[in-house]
């Protein structure tokens, strides 16, 4: 099975609105599922999972990063928060041949409670 279908067949039984935007990136926007934009890319041996938390304010203090850190080190149980470019994101992997569905489905939980929980946390931060 490639890796393609193998992460499709997940989307599928998980019953996530998704879209496929490459050969190897899907594309879920389930706000019913607390998964907007969350992007799934494929470079095997590593599943990317991907989400867009904020554009990084003009001006980063220290408090935004130290927030940033701590909330990686005391509430996330799958990924990290992370910059990439201008972007906070929240990211995670898993290793392809060794993926099975509770774990794909765990990692993606984990991004949406974390989207939904850190929201009001990291909207202070946003600039005007």
């Amino acid at each position: 099975m490639s890796g393609l279908s193998k992460v499709e067949s997940y989307l599928m039984e998980l019953d996530l609105s998704y879209q496929e935007a490459s050969a190897n990136t899907f594309f879920i926007d389930d706000d019913t599922r607390g998964l907007p934009g969350i992007a799934i890319t494929i470079d095997e041996p590593v599943v990317f999972i991907r989400a867009k938390v904020m554009v990084l304010p003009k001006i980063v203090n220290k408090e935004l990063l130290e927030t940033l850190l701590k909330l990686n080190a005391t509430d996330i149980m799958h990924g990290a928060y992370g910059i990439d470019g201008n972007d906070i994101v929240l990211v995670d992997t898993l290793e392809y041949d060794n993926m099975d569905k509770n774990e794909f489905e765990a990692a993606l939980d984990s991004i949406g409670m974390a989207l939904s929980k850190h929201y009001a946390v990291l909207g202070k931060y946003r600039d005007k």
